[in-house]
């Protein structure tokens, strides 16, 4: 579902109004308690979405706290504990998709339940795997219901865990940015509790930031420390930012209000939309995105700027050390002396290999190497994330 270079240089109305195939994330705070009036209003709003032609893929979350409610557990007993939010999720998750069925019965959609861990984004046959299964539910008509899988997976679960560069999603708007990235859908909704991002306006109140062209510093600064969610207005921007190099459009709004998602496909200024000129190609949207860190390697300066300037490859002899090991076929951080990470690359070998070359550097000639991570499989990183090119 390739988008035309016309079409994605229409204005946002016209995008949100054409956009054929969407992902909706709601989050918890707008699940609220399921079965209640602004819980069927949703429904009946996704509905009446899919009935007008388009498809749609929902990333819901919930299941965590209608798990604990119905286990009658407070939310700081959850809340501290890992193993009882998996509980929570296991119970809550039957829960959320029974009442997805009830309210979608009358409207005749048929939902499914899809059910994903970080494996599914970083090993490239489970990847590929994920765009054909979505791609034959909707074209049999169903409506995806998309959420970690909680009970084997703590991405979510985990406030604080494994390294940023070792992470594919934390939360689950960036596990719906990364469903919207893999099916190149053409625009991505985060409902949350909050009218969008908000800026500074006249006599210091916070007005809604209606268009964002591009997520630089001074965006991030507005969104730190914000609500929007368990995850906050900063999860959601980094979400924004790979629909934007998807080649879509992304929302956020507040999904607590009615017509919210009327509005926006209707193409009213609702919430704050991004939407960038460029887009990644999906190659290098999966090394920068979805295939996780599986190592780290410290290379000279020399290697550094012909990577930065000169779009070269990295070569082994470029390397100062291997800092964490990694398999051939793995996506690695590349990173300069001074320890800052300034790309991406899907190694040619192992660590142990590039350990043993590194060893016998001083016997080979001058300026050659083996190539450790080719050109076209290397993502560099600016200073406000991924660059288009590198």
């Amino acid at each position: 579902m390739r988008k035309a270079a016309a079409e994605e240089s229409l204005p946002r109305a016209a995008r949100l109004r054409a956009a054929r195939r969407i992902v909706v994330k709601i989050g918890t705070r707008v699940v609220g308690a399921a079965g209640g009036e602004q819980f069927e209003e949703l429904v009946a709003a996704l509905a009446a979405l899919k009935k007008g032609g388009r498809q749609v893929v929902l990333v819901s979350s919930g299941a965590v706290g209608l798990g604990a409610s119905r286990l009658g557990l407070s939310p700081t007993r959850t809340r501290s504990d890992l193993t009882m939010r998996q509980a929570c999720a296991s119970v809550g998750q039957s829960l959320l998709m029974h009442a997805y069925e009830q309210l979608f019965r009358p409207h005749e959609i048929v939902p499914a339940q899809v059910l994903l861990t970080e494996a599914d984004f970083t090993d490239h046959r489970r990847y590929h795997n994920l765009r054909r299964t979505m791609e034959k539910l909707l074209k049999l008509g169903v409506l995806p219901i998309v959420n970690e899988n909680d009970t084997v997976s703590t991405a979510e679960l985990e406030y604080i865990g494994a390294p940023d560069h070792a992470r594919v999603f934390s939360d689950n708007d960036r596990l719906a940015a990364l469903v919207m990235s893999r099916l190149e859908a053409d625009a991505l909704v985060l409902l949350t509790n909050v009218d969008g991002l908000l800026g500074s306006g006249r006599a210091n109140e916070r007005a809604v930031i209606p268009f964002v062209g591009e997520i630089t510093s001074d965006i991030r600064a507005l969104a730190a420390g914000r609500g929007g969610g368990r995850g906050g207005m900063i999860t959601k921007l980094e979400a924004a930012e790979i629909a934007m190099r998807a080649g879509g459009v992304a929302v956020i709004a507040n999904g607590t209000k009615p017509d919210t998602l009327e509005r926006i496909f209707a193409g009213e200024e609702v919430g704050t939309a991004f939407m960038a000129g460029e887009r990644m190609r999906g190659k290098r949207r999966w090394i920068a995105y979805a295939a996780g860190a599986h190592g780290r390697v410290v290379v000279n300066e020399g290697a550094r700027r012909a990577i930065m300037e000169s779009k070269a490859s990295l070569l082994t002899s470029g390397l100062v050390r291997v800092e964490s090991g990694f398999e051939s076929a793995e996506v690695v951080v590349i990173a300069d002396t001074d320890g800052r990470e300034f790309a991406r690359g899907i190694a040619n070998c192992s660590s142990r290999e590039a350990e043993e070359m590194l060893s016998h550097a001083g016997d080979a000639p001058r300026g050659k190497g083996r190539v450790l991570a080719t050109r076209d499989n290397i993502v560099v990183f600016g200073a406000e994330g991924p660059q288009q090119a590198a």
